[in-house]
């Protein structure tokens, strides 16, 4: 159980740090405007941001003491927003890297906190696995947040390292929709699994 679920955490933020969004799409029109070293500093700024998030939304949630079920039925919610995002990465056809910009700290972080839907992801499907996992371990919720901060961060700075030396390989049409295609399976399976844990709690 514990071990799933901190792979589960790794997988969550391992593929969400690739998400086409604002922060992916900044770290590599950084690199091509000032190469791989200068977008370390948009990456390390968003993962300060992301974490920020991440330990509001935890403390407003655990504040609340809801009961168990109230996350289970989170999660169906979360599963759907899981089905959206696979399908969106599903319909990825090319890497869009938008026109040359600078990208200053506060530019960064207004970028996050404003992301609607990374406070909904958060919310919806980090959050409330994060708390009952706390239930079986100590200190549970706070290690699964570490897990998918760890994923997120090893995968934006791969892609990112990726990106500036194969640039030219990566987006090709006919690489880019099959890449993409295995993440959107991948949170399909999140989904299936989050909710046959939903339905087995609420049919016990």
């Amino acid at each position: 159980m514990v071990t799933h679920e901190l792979v589960v955490a790794f997988l969550l933020g391992l593929i969400g740090g690739i998400i086409p969004g604002p922060v992916i799409t900044s770290v590599f029109t950084e690199i091509l405007q000032s190469g791989f070293s200068r977008s370390l500093r948009i990456i390390l700024t968003a993962l300060v941001a992301e974490t920020l998030v991440a330990v509001v939304s935890l403390l407003v949630l655990v504040s609340l003491d809801f009961h168990e079920g109230f996350f289970r039925g989170l999660s169906l919610a979360g599963a759907v927003i899981l089905l959206w995002i696979a399908r969106s990465l599903w319909n990825v056809r090319s890497l869009d890297t938008g026109r040359r910009v600078h990208f200053g700290t506060g530019k960064i972080i207004a970028m996050i906190l404003t992301n609607g839907v990374l406070w909904t992801y958060w919310f919806t499907i980090c959050i409330p696995r994060a708390i009952l996992l706390q239930e079986h371990v100590a200190l549970g919720a706070y290690l699964f947040m570490g897990m998918v901060q760890l994923g997120w961060l090893i995968s934006t700075t791969l892609s990112a390292f990726i990106f500036s030396r194969f640039r030219g390989f990566l987006d090709r049409p006919r690489v880019v929709p099959v890449l993409f295609r295995i993440f959107s399976l991948a949170f399909v399976y999140f989904a299936v699994d989050m909710t046959w844990k939903s339905i087995r709690f609420f049919s016990s």
